[in-house]
């Protein structure tokens, strides 16, 4: 089963800021269900809610795993 395509909000005309779900950022950090949402829980990774739906900016995992990187390199 393939999950739908990310949702993508125009904040400028010229920038696209894609939201990822939590199946998705699971499936880019494999990891489970419970461990992404402890890092949404402890605000390791930034995420907004719409509604009932919990959203993941793009950036915000690529900042998170960059943090990582770098804390692992130090």
């Amino acid at each position: 089963m393939t999950s739908p395509p990310p949702a993508v909000l125009h904040a400028d005309a010229g920038q696209a800021l894609e939201l990822l779900t939590v199946p998705q950022v699971m499936a880019r950090l494999q990891l489970g269900r419970s461990a992404v949402y402890d890092l949404l829980r402890t605000r390791q990774l930034a995420s907004i809610t719409l509604g009932r739906a919990r959203r993941i900016p793009a950036h915000a995992l690529a900042d998170f795993i960059c943090t990582r990187l770098e804390q692992e390199a130090a």
